[in-house]
């Protein structure tokens, strides 16, 4: 009888729990997207991003919402997979906006 109720409370605390963690990744996705808008923007601003640069970054920010937005329509939010491209994809643009502002090029 108690292993039943410990395996029911497990189980409960697992269901509740659980979308507060789904909610917790899609702030970290979308947080990290917005950071990096704000580098590009403050790469253009302060001039260490040239117009070529600034544009081609923004176009692979776009290419990645476009594919989140795809991810979440598939159903129900982004699973693991979806969620380690989306982060390796964010990874590999936040080390291109690093390199274009810090190339020499822009001011």
């Amino acid at each position: 009888m108690i292993r039943l109720r410990t395996a029911i409370a497990t189980v409960t605390l697992i269901a509740c729990t659980t979308p507060a963690f789904a909610a917790q990744h899609a702030k970290n996705i979308n947080k990290r997207q917005a950071v990096q808008q704000h580098r590009i923007a403050e790469g253009i601003e302060s001039g260490t991003l040239t117009p070529k640069e600034a544009a081609t970054l923004e176009r692979q920010e776009a290419r990645i919402n476009a594919l989140e937005a795809r991810d979440r329509k598939s159903g129900g939010g982004l699973s693991p997979k979806e969620r380690a491209e989306l982060n390796r994809l964010l990874n590999s643009e936040s080390h291109r906006i690093y390199k274009q502002k810090h190339d020499g090029q822009g001011k």
